[in-house]
C-alpha cells in the first residue's frame, strides 16, 4: 500500500496555479485583471467611467477679438462590463485508486490543470477570433515581409502602443513565414530550451511583433495585436467553510481554487480544480488632426483599433473612407493592401489615444 505523505493544501495550490500560468499560450497574451470589482454587481455588469475627451483650440495671436473663443461640452462616457464563466475540472477517486495508485496529490492536479488550461485557451481564442476587425491584410501569402510591414504601419497610424505587439499565427500561416528567406525566422526555432508553452510557441521576432504559433486559431490566418486589446479576467472562488482541505492562490494575475472532500456514500474522493475568468475586448475614443481644417478631431464611437488580421489569401478590408475612423487615422479603403505608389503612402491624419 503505497504511503501518503501530508502536504499542506496552500503548497499543493500554490504549484498548480504556477503549473496554469506555465500551459497558458494566448490568456498569456492577454492583459491580466482580477475580479474584485465585479463582486456584489448586479448581474455580473459593472459600468465603467471612461475620461472624457476634449479637442484644443488655438486663439490668434493679437487678434481683434472679434469672435469669441470655442467652448466644448464635457461628457463621460460609460462602458459596460459584463463578467462571468466557471473553468473547471472535477475528479472521483475511489479507495482503492487513492490506496494503490495514486502516490501523490500533486500527480493527480497536472492533468487537472492542463484540462483548465484549455478552458481558459478556448474562450481566449473565441474573444480573439470572434472580434471584429477595422483592417484585414489579405493575399500576406504573396509577400509575407510586406504585409508585416503594412501590419505594423496600421497599428502605428492607429497609435497602438508598440512595446507589447504580438503576432499569433495559425500552422499554415507559420510555415509559410518559416519558408519564407526574406524573414529568415527558421534558424531561431528549438534555439531555446522551452521554459513554458509560450515560449515554445514563440517563433522570433519581426518588425515589431513577437511571433507566436497557436494550433487553435483558423490555419491560414494571423492576428496581430497589442497585449492591451483583450483583457482576461480571472478570479478564485472561495473555499466553502464545510470543506475540509482547500485553499485558493493566485500567480502571475492569475487565480486558482482547489478543493478536496469525501462521499462516504460512495468511498471516493473528489478533487475540483477551477477559476472564475472572462475575457473582453478594448475599444477606444480617438483624437487626430485634420491637416485641412488645421483641427483635431475626436471620434464620437469608440473603436476597436488595437488589432487587426492578416490572411494567407482573400482579400484586404479597409475602413470606408468616407467613415469616422479613416477620417482620423488616414487608414482607409482609398489604400488598401497592397498597396502601390499611386495610392500614396502618406495620409493627412494622425491619430491619438488620450
Amino acid at each position: 500500500m503505497a504511503e501518503h505523505q501530508i502536504v499542506k493544501p496552500e503548497k499543493l495550490v500554490a504549484t498548480a496555479v504556477g503549473m496554469l500560468e506555465q500551459e497558458l499560450v494566448v490568456p498569456n497574451l492577454f492583459q491580466k485583471q482580477g475580479i474584485d470589482q465585479y463582486k456584489g454587481a448586479d448581474d455580473d455588469t459593472i459600468s465603467v467611467p471612461v475620461e472624457g475627451v476634449l479637442p484644443f483650440h488655438d486663439y490668434g495671436w493679437r487678434n481683434d477679438r472679434s469672435q469669441p473663443i470655442v467652448f466644448d461640452e464635457y461628457k463621460e462616457r460609460k462602458i459596460a462590463t459584463k463578467f462571468g464563466g466557471n473553468v473547471y475540472s472535477a475528479v472521483k477517486l475511489t479507495d482503492e485508486q487513492n490506496d494503490f495508485d495514486l502516490t501523490q496529490w500533486g500527480k493527480l492536479l497536472r492533468p487537472q490543470v492542463k484540462a483548465v488550461a484549455r478552458g481558459l485557451s478556448r474562450r481566449a481564442v473565441n474573444a480573439l477570433t470572434g472580434q471584429v476587425y477595422p483592417v484585414v491584410i489579405g493575399g500576406a501569402e504573396a509577400n509575407l515581409r510586406g504585409a508585416l510591414t503594412e501590419a505594423r504601419r496600421v497599428l502605428n497610424k492607429f497609435n497602438v502602443p508598440d512595446g507589447s505587439r504580438y503576432l499569433l499565427v495559425g500552422s499554415d500561416f507559420e510555415s509559410a513565414l518559416l519558408n519564407d528567406d526574406n524573414l529568415n525566422l527558421a534558424q531561431f526555432v528549438g534555439d531555446n530550451e522551452a521554459e513554458s508553452a509560450l515560449t515554445t510557441a514563440t517563433i522570433g521576432n519581426r518588425r515589431g511583433f513577437r511571433i507566436v504559433v497557436s494550433q487553435e486559431i483558423p490555419a491560414d490566418a494571423a492576428y496581430a495585436f497589442a497585449t492591451s486589446a483583450f483583457i482576461f479576467l480571472s478570479g478564485a472562488p472561495s473555499v466553502p467553510q464545510s470543506v475540509p482541505y482547500g485553499a485558493t492562490t493566485s500567480f502571475e494575475s492569475i487565480a486558482l481554487r482547489w478543493v478536496r472532500d469525501y462521499d462516504p456514500l460512495y468511498m471516493q474522493d473528489r478533487s475540483v480544480v477551477n477559476t472564475y475568468a472572462g475575457f473582453r475586448a478594448v475599444t477606444d475614443v480617438l483624437v487626430g488632426w485634420d491637416e485641412t481644417a488645421q483641427s483635431e478631431i475626436v471620434s464620437i464611437g469608440e473603436h476597436f483599433v488595437r488589432g487587426i488580421k492578416l490572411t494567407l489569401g482573400g482579400a484586404s478590408a479597409y475602413p470606408p473612407a468616407s467613415g469616422e475612423l479613416a477620417k482620423i487615422t488616414g487608414i482607409s479603403d482609398a489604400a488598401p493592401w497592397p498597396r502601390t505608389a499611386a495610392a500614396g503612402l502618406t495620409t493627412q491624419a494622425r491619430t491619438r489615444r488620450p
